[in-house]
């Protein structure tokens, strides 16, 4: 009775390897940079003297924030990376809904 064969519920063999994320992406990093997405992207915004240049610097900053969002997520902190691209999307759509806000209400497109 003591020699029947493993009913496989309780493997016997050595434990299965455990993979685990090398930069795991934690809460307070993708806060820190939504806050700098935001801080980068008010700094270029306060640049601007109308909606035209609001939403030029802010395609600017917004590609900018994207490229150092690939080095941070290639090379370093990947919640920082997703901070930073959450605001800046939310930055070209605020300029995106601005544009769109503005066309609607006076028949111009802002941007030529």
């Amino acid at each position: 009775m003591g020699t029947e064969a493993p009913s496989g519920l309780f493997p016997s063999g050595p434990p299965r390897p455990t993979y685990r994320e090398p930069h795991p992406v934690r809460a307070a990093r993708v806060f820190a940079g939504l806050v700098a997405g935001v801080g980068w992207l008010l700094l270029f915004g306060l640049l601007a003297s109308d909606l035209r240049g609001l939403v030029w610097w802010l395609a600017l900053a917004g590609g900018l924030a994207w490229l150092a969002a690939l080095v941070l997520a290639q090379y370093g902190d990947r919640g920082g990376a997703v901070g930073v691209t959450f605001a800046a999307g939310a930055g070209w759509t605020l300029a995106g809904g601005l544009v769109a806000l503005y066309w609607s209400v006076t028949g111009e497109f802002p941007l030529w």
